[in-house]
């Protein structure tokens, strides 16, 4: 088992790493719309949000040798369901292979984000 770190996307803000790599696949942590660069939560509207956890997402996929491409399942946590179909046009940009995904709606989300997603990936 190999643990992933890249300082494009944000430290982890617990005891856990950014992603873990074990028989070719790739496990990512939740990734939240936290600035890697500021380490805070700039973005605001549910679009600003996602296009930030899509970014974490991709350096995190990317340090790991794996890609939006090579995505398997993706797990989507949204603090209103209400803003599904915002998330999904911009998800969509990103994985556009079409892996398996559950999207559910979730009382509420580390520091107040409105969207966490991780991913399964190969490697």
């Amino acid at each position: 088992m190999e643990k992933i770190y890249t300082k494009n996307a944000p430290d982890a803000i617990g005891p856990y790493s950014q992603a873990v790599v074990s028989n070719g696949l790739v496990f990512t942590s939740g990734q939240i719309a936290i600035n890697p660069a500021t380490n805070t939560v700039e973005a605001v509207t549910i679009a600003e949000q996602t296009e930030q956890v899509m970014k974490n997402l991709g350096a995190v996929l990317e340090a790991s040798g794996s890609s939006y491409n090579k995505a398997i399942k993706t797990v989507c946590f949204l603090a209103n369901m209400s803003d599904f179909a915002v998330f999904n046009e911009i998800y969509g940009k990103y994985f556009s292979s079409k892996p398996a995904r559950s999207c559910v709606a979730v009382k509420e989300l580390p520091k107040g984000v409105l969207v966490e997603v991780e991913v399964i990936a190969e490697v």
